[in-house]
């Protein structure tokens, strides 16, 4: 879902239809969520998530961004099929699943502008992926940064970004990868490559000119095309 820290502080800067709330979601109780009341209850444009604490309103979802993303730092020969589980539950189950959830009012909103180009503005479905997720990169990278824990689950939400291009093309609705690049996040770490305003502002601007012709694309924060 959509950062609410970056939303926090960077409310000036992203319209509302970008930037609409946040929720949470453990993808890990996935069939007992209905009996626990963590399904989205859906009236009309309006998205309400309940946990045992608090009510998460969602009133716009065009573009629906799937932001949640974890990393764990092992060398290949120390991982755990914990750790692979982990990462899949969290950086591709978690997408799809929260996807599926909104589908619904997604194809409203792409009902509501049928003469409307197909675009980011229209409907869309936005999953923050990682150029460590690139299979073409791997030789150039792997030895500065093995993350092989992350990059797996990484390509997994890339071809997730693709079935979902084809699956809801035809219900008006685009699907796009983006790597926002190295940020200094509690992630990303102070070394990293780029301030958050830095990638944050490069792909609000990028959403933007999002149409058709990127659905299904794998793009970096400056909306070049990167290899999957």
């Amino acid at each position: 879902m959509t950062c609410l820290r970056v939303k926090e502080e960077f409310e000036s800067q992203i319209t509302p239809r970008h930037v609409n709330g946040g929720c949470p979601y453990d993808v890990s109780k996935e069939k007992g969520v209905e009996k626990r009341g963590r399904v989205p209850k859906c009236s009309k444009k309006k998205i309400f998530f309940h946990d045992q604490e608090n009510t998460y309103e969602i009133v716009e979802i065009k573009p629906h961004i799937n932001n949640a993303g974890i990393a764990l730092f092992h060398l290949l020969h120390e991982a755990t099929a914990e750790d692979m589980m982990e990462m899949y539950k969290t950086n591709a189950i978690g997408p799809m699943l929260v996807t599926k959830a909104f589908f619904p009012l997604l194809k409203k909103a792409a009902q509501e502008s049928p003469n409307e180009v197909k675009s980011c503005s229209r409907a869309a479905v936005i999953n923050i992926s990682s150029g460590a997720g690139s299979i073409e990169r791997i030789p150039l990278e792997f030895s500065v940064q093995p993350l092989f824990e992350y990059r797996c689950s990484k390509a997994a939400l890339n071809m997730l970004t693709r079935c979902q291009a084809e699956a809801y093309k035809t219900d008006g609705i685009i699907a796009v990868a983006v790597a926002p690049g190295w940020v200094q996040t509690d992630m990303g770490g102070p070394k990293a490559h780029l301030k958050l305003h830095e990638s944050v502002g490069g792909m609000m601007n990028m959403f933007d000119t999002l149409t058709e012709k990127h659905n299904g694309v794998f793009l970096n924060w400056r909306g070049q095309t990167l290899p999957w």
